[in-house]
């Protein structure tokens, strides 16, 4: 790892996490895992923010968005993201969904039923389409029994 990348990681880590911890952990009460990085242009539903769940290293980027309000229904319901999920630029999170650890949610899918561990989902509707999979921190697809990441 270059001299920046290990500078920009530090940073990361000591400042903006934290920052965020702050912002959703103390401030709107969700529970927000170690190490999860949440992109400033994600948007994480405020009207019931006790009903995120996501787990430790988990990235959620830009566009992304977890809902845990059905506005027409009057319900709130929780949603669960596993430990080690990337959830991709634009894809929504409907009320009510549980994702398992170490998924892929590939961009602009609308996952509205649970999603087992150890897959990729893509769609609308979201649906598997490759299960087994490895990730390792933030969703980085690794190689089955080794820490390396995939090289394509």
């Amino acid at each position: 790892m270059s001299v920046i990348a290990k500078a920009r990681t530090f940073v990361h880590r000591k400042i903006v996490i934290p920052g965020m911890y702050l912002v959703y952990r103390r401030f709107y009460g969700m529970d927000i895992g170690e190490g999860v990085r949440i992109s400033r242009g994600a948007k994480l539903d405020k009207t019931y923010p006790k009903g995120i769940h996501i787990g430790d290293y988990t990235a959620v980027t830009s566009g992304a968005a977890i809902l845990t309000h059905d506005f027409v229904n009057r319900r709130h319901m929780d949603v669960r993201i596993g430990r080690n999920c990337f959830i991709g630029y634009g894809a929504i999170i409907l009320p009510g969904v549980t994702i398992g650890d170490n998924v892929i949610v590939t961009g602009n899918s609308v996952v509205g039923r649970d999603v087992p561990s150890n897959c990729v989902v893509m769609g609308n509707p979201a649906r598997p389409v490759e299960t087994g999979i490895v990730t390792g921190e933030w969703g980085i697809r690794l190689d089955k029994g080794n820490d390396a990441p995939i090289k394509h």
